[in-house]
């Protein structure tokens, strides 16, 4: 099952907004509130590639609040 770790920057005060967009979402497994350089780390499945680029194209990227994301896809050795 292909995973990616998803950093978020979020428009000021919408860091809540967006937590709880993705928070809701069902193939959000992991979701952590960051300070720093990004205001989220969300651990995304999927269960293959292309569902998961969808996710990242067509969905978390479009949230209301999201200003900027950096996608860390992990893979297997």
């Amino acid at each position: 099952m292909p995973e990616a770790f998803i950093l978020f920057k979020t428009q000021p005060s919408k860091e809540r907004d967006v937590y709880f967009a993705l928070d809701g979402h069902e193939n959000v497994a992991e979701l952590h509130v960051l300070y720093g350089e990004y205001d989220l780390l969300a651990r995304v499945s999927a269960i293959d590639q292309k569902t998961l680029t969808s996710y990242l194209m067509h969905e978390f990227r479009l949230i209301e609040g999201v200003s900027d994301t950096q996608t860390l896809i992990a893979v297997d050795y």
